[in-house]
């Protein structure tokens, strides 16, 4: 598969936010490493969608806790591509318990959240950065989010993960600079599976109201974010330890 073409790894890709990035990259002319955890078959799905659009497509599961699992991995893409020039890191989890819950999260759940949120982003970038340093454009795009950057009803440790994303983006950037440029983004409510688990019978009632209260009257897409990401990988040079929000503007304004 080596060739000419810029190479992208997105961890967490078999659907949501990722899939909309391997696919937006893959718009863009990038060759797509398509990472996945557990769903084998949705990741091959998203590969074929990828080799659609004229571009190479390759997918590796690996749970990005898992040190040795991710530096497999990044030898594969070594193997594959000879090359690595984006990573966009965002596999993510969560847990179900209300904030007010306290004694409703578990040692272990919280331990898990973290070690795929937070140790799963470190050890990825880690072993993603000697082959990144070889790359003209290299950039990692993290996956943050609101509740990392402002209080609101996440389960406790999603949100203190993702506060530690936001933590741990800012301050790769200054340590990998200047070879590498380390941004973020940060979705608000969006729509699909997540919010529809989180909101429940709700759902529906609750997107069209946050939707009412959002300067550009609508929630945010996969999409969306997707482009966002796309855009700080390659379109802002000069950009770096930024976390861009992608909510519509609802946070700015509320």
């Amino acid at each position: 598969m080596s060739g000419s073409r810029s190479v992208v790894l997105v961890t967490g890709a078999s659907r949501g936010i990722g899939r909309s990035a391997a696919l937006a990259f893959a718009r863009a002319g990038f060759d797509v490493v398509v990472n996945y955890a557990a769903s084998g078959a949705q990741a091959a799905g998203v590969v074929s969608e990828v080799e659609k659009l004229g571009v190479s497509a390759l997918a590796l599961g690996a749970d990005v806790a898992d040190d040795a699992a991710v530096r497999r991995m990044i030898a594969r893409v070594e193997d594959a591509f000879g090359r690595l020039d984006v990573l966009i890191a965002n596999a993510g989890t969560t847990i179900d318990t209300v904030p007010t819950d306290l004694e409703g999260v578990s040692v272990d759940a919280w331990d898990r959240v973290f070690a795929v949120n937070v140790r799963g982003l470190f050890v990825t970038v880690r072993a993603c950065v000697p082959l990144l340093r070889r790359s003209p454009i290299a950039s990692i795009v993290t996956t943050c989010s609101v509740a990392g950057i402002r209080p609101g009803p996440q389960p406790l440790p999603y949100a203190a993960s993702k506060g530690a994303v936001a933590n741990l983006t800012k301050t790769l950037a200054g340590a990998l600079g200047p070879d590498i440029r380390v941004n973020g983004v940060a979705p608000g409510w969006m729509v699909g599976e997540w919010m529809e688990h989180q909101l429940g019978e709700n759902y529906d009632r609750l997107m069209e109201r946050r939707a009412k209260m959002t300067p550009l009257k609508r929630v945010a897409t996969p999409d969306d974010v997707a482009e966002s990401m796309l855009s700080l990988a390659v379109g802002h040079p000069f950009v770096t330890g930024d976390i861009v929000v992608v909510d519509g503007g609802f946070t700015s304004v509320t």
